[in-house]
C-alpha cells in the first residue's frame, strides 16, 4: 500500500472524522491533565503567598543521584511529579465494613464526568481546517448540565459505601447542595439562549465574536487590526458598536454571569461551598476513608471539574477562544495555535480566581448555603429571565 492510497483512505469523511476526533481528544485531554497538575501546584504556592509562607520549594532535580555536588530545587516544580508518585506508591487501605463494589466505583464516577464535558468545549477556532471542538453538539450546554450533575452520584455513593458517619453526612450534604444550585445554574443561562438563539457552544462563541463578549456592555463591531490603520474606519467602527439594546442587556447578562460563576463554585464543592468536605467539621467528608489512588481520583476529579466549569464560563460569557484584534484559524495555522492559547489563558485566569477565593473567603454555615440557593439565586435567576424578555421585546429592531 503506497502513501497516496493511505492519504486517500485518511481523507474519506468517516475515517477523517474518526482519526481527527481521536487526535483532538488525546491532545486536549493531555493538555487538561497538565493544566490540572499545574493548578494543584499553583494552589499550594498561591495559598502560601496569601499566608506569607514559602510553599513547596524543595522538590526539584536530584542531581546528587547522578554525581552532582548538590540538588537543583528548580522553584519546587518537582512537587508536581512527587505528589502522584507518593499517591501511587501508598497502600490502598480499604476499611473492613465498607461496601467494596460501590466504595471502588465512587471515585471513578467523580473523575469521569468532568472529562466527558471537555468533549463539547470549543478550545480553539480551527487548525489546518479542522474545528477545535471534539464534538459539536446542538445541545452542548444541556449536555454539560446533564453530565456535570452525575458527579454527585459518586460523592453520595462514597459517603454511603464508606459505612461511616462523617462520609455519610458529606454525601448527603453534596446531594442537597447540588439540587439547590443546579436550578439556579440552569436558569442563569436561559438569557444567553434568548440572546444568542442557540444551545451550541460554538455558535454562542461565534455570536460573541461578532457582537462582543456577553459580559461586556459595549463592543465595536468588526474591530480588526486593519481598522487601526484607517482613522475614518476606526471612528465608524466605534460608533457602529453603540446599541441601546446591548447596554440594556448588560444588566441581566451580568446577573447571569455572577449566578453562573457562584453556582460553579457550589457544583465543584469549592470554598466557600465546600460543606461536603469541611475538614474542621467532617474530617474530610465523603473521602475520609479513602487512600492512595482512590483518594487521588477524588482530588483530580475536583480540579478537572474546576477546569471544565472554567471552560464553560469562558465559552458562555468571556468569548471562548476569541480575543480582540486576533484573527481566527482561517488565517493560518499560527493563529489557530494562538486561539488555543487564548482559551487556556482565560481558563487559567479563572482557575487562579477560584484559588484566590478559596484562600480568602470563610466557609458558609450550611443553613446559609441552602438559604442562598433557594431564597437568593433561584428567584433572582427566574426574575432575570423575565427582565431579559422585556428588554428584548422593547428594544427589538
Amino acid at each position: 500500500m503506497d502513501i497516496a492510497t493511505i492519504l486517500h483512505f485518511l481523507t474519506i469523511p468517516w475515517v477523517f472524522l474518526l482519526w481527527t476526533s481521536f487526535l483532538k481528544s488525546f491532545i486536549f485531554l493531555n493538555l487538561t491533565i497538565i493544566v490540572v497538575s499545574v493548578t494543584v501546584f499553583a494552589e499550594r504556592k498561591v495559598s502560601a503567598f496569601i499566608q506569607d509562607r514559602s510553599g513547596p520549594n524543595r522538590v526539584g532535580i536530584p542531581l546528587t543521584l547522578f554525581g552532582g555536588k548538590k540538588d537543583s530545587f528548580f522553584w519546587g516544580l518537582g512537587q508536581m511529579v512527587a505528589d502522584p508518585i507518593k499517591l501511587l506508591t501508598k497502600e490502598n487501605f480499604v476499611p473492613a465494613g465498607v461496601n467494596k463494589f460501590y466504595f471502588w466505583l465512587a471515585p471513578k464516577l467523580v473523575m469521569i464526568p468532568p472529562i466527558l464535558i471537555l468533549a463539547v468545549l470549543p478550545f480553539g477556532s480551527t487548525l489546518f481546517g479542522v474545528s477545535m471542538t471534539i464534538s459539536e453538539l446542538n445541545v452542548g450546554v444541556l449536555y454539560i448540565f446533564a453530565i456535570s450533575s452525575l458527579s454527585v452520584y459518586g460523592i453520595t455513593l462514597a459517603g454511603w459505601a464508606s459505612n461511616s458517619k462523617f462520609p455519610f453526612i458529606g454525601g448527603i450534604r453534596s446531594s442537597s447542595q447540588m439540587i439547590s444550585y443546579e436550578l439556579a445554574l440552569g436558569l442563569s443561562v436561559v438569557p444567553v439562549f434568548m440572546i444568542c438563539g442557540s444551545l451550541n457552544l460554538n455558535e454562542i462563541v461565534d455570536w460573541q465574536i461578532k457582537n462582543g463578549w456577553l459580559v461586556s456592555p459595549y463592543w465595536p463591531k468588526g474591530f480588526e487590526l486593519s481598522t487601526l490603520i484607517h482613522p475614518s474606519e476606526l471612528v465608524h467602527t466605534l460608533i457602529a458598536g453603540l446599541s441601546i439594546q446591548r447596554f440594556a442587556l448588560w444588566i441581566p447578562l451580568l446577573i447571569s454571569f455572577i449566578i453562573f460563576l457562584v453556582a460553579i463554585f457550589a457544583e465543584t464543592n469549592r470554598l466557600p461551598f465546600d460543606l461536603p468536605e469541611a475538614e474542621q467539621e467532617l474530617v474530610g467528608g465523603y473521602h475520609t476513608e479513602y487512600a492512595s489512588m482512590n483518594f487521588a481520583l477524588f482530588f483530580l476529579g475536583e480540579y478537572a471539574a474546576m477546569f471544565a466549569g472554567s471552560g464553560a464560563i469562558v465559552s458562555l460569557f468571556l468569548g471562548g477562544w476569541s480575543c480582540p484584534l486576533i484573527p481566527d484559524g482561517s488565517h493560518g495555522w499560527f493563529w489557530g495555535l494562538v486561539n488555543i492559547g487564548v482559551f487556556f489563558v482565560k481558563v487559567s485566569l479563572m482557575l487562579l480566581f477560584m484559588i484566590w477565593v478559596r484562600w480568602t473567603l470563610p466557609r458558609f454555615r450550611y443553613d446559609q448555603l441552602m438559604k442562598l440557593g433557594w431564597l437568593g439565586f433561584f428567584p433572582i435567576a427566574l426574575a432575570n429571565i423575565f427582565l431579559t424578555a422585556l428588554i428584548l421585546a422593547f428594544t427589538h429592531r
